[in-house]
């Protein structure tokens, strides 16, 4: 059975102090959501802090990190390596966040080569697929999405290497206050798990979660994660509010 994930990212917000007070006023909610896996993705500044907190709390509490780079040591300036995130307690790491590839101009090969990092240091990647609101309207979710797919888990190996994560955001509704109808996601998350079985076989299809982003609130959490190939949500802005990430983490329940 398919875990339910409640991921929140916190992109480039939080000072440790506001990073542990965060951390903090979601564990109750945590706690009481025993059944799902609730993932903490802080800014790289407060894994430390946020760790320690992980740790003292709900044991179904995990650690992310926002991005990683394929290389383990050398001169990078201002990149994290896998094994420095499993270092700070991290057990997943974001690859290919709509920001990252939109943003910073990442290309779909560079999140395979990060997916293959973080599986070599033992931490579950967690591969964002999305399209934009032109592609979506000129009929290409299907091909953007499988393309994203096929050049992120490429050198993935089901049974050897442990299990990924995938996220759907439509980049057209993450941070606009639009989110893509139920249907709509699911629509995509059928493509997507279709696109897994004809990759991998039914079985590895069946168990991958796949998770929806997009103005995900507290509003439509629950509406959400009925769906049936809908396993959890990855939450931007609305993680950042202890009392509104609380109710999405126990939405439904």
């Amino acid at each position: 059975m398919r875990p339910t994930i409640i991921a929140g990212n916190w992109k480039l917000h939080c000072t440790l102090v506001e990073a542990e007070a965060l951390a903090r006023g979601v564990l109750p909610a945590a706690a009481r959501a025993a059944g799902r896996q609730v993932l903490l993705c802080p800014p790289f500044t407060a894994l430390d802090r946020v760790a320690r907190i992980v740790v003292e709390g709900a044991p179904n509490l995990r650690l992310g990190g926002q991005n990683l780079y394929w290389e383990e040591r050398g001169a990078f300036t201002g990149e994290i390596s896998a094994g420095l995130l499993v270092d700070c307690g991290c057990s997943h790491v974001l690859v290919g966040h709509s920001e990252r590839r939109h943003v910073f101009g990442e290309l779909d090969e560079e999140s395979g080569h990060k997916v293959a990092a973080a599986l070599g240091s033992g931490l579950t990647p967690m591969l964002c697929v999305g399209e934009k609101i032109a592609q979506r309207r000129a009929g290409e979710t299907q091909e953007v999405v499988e393309r994203q797919l096929a050049a992120g888990l490429g050198n993935w190996r089901p049974g050897a290497d442990r299990g990924v994560v995938i996220a759907y955001e439509p980049v057209w509704a993450i941070g606009t206050g639009e989110t893509a109808t139920v249907a709509q996601a699911q629509e995509t998350h059928t493509v997507i798990r279709s696109w897994l079985a004809g990759r991998f076989g039914g079985a590895i299809a069946d168990e991958t979660p796949i998770l929806y982003g997009g103005s995900v609130k507290d509003t439509n959490a629950a509406e959400l994660l009925i769906a049936a190939d809908i396993d959890g949500v990855l939450v931007g802005g609305a993680s950042l509010d202890a009392a509104v990430f609380s109710r999405i983490i126990t939405a439904g329940l």
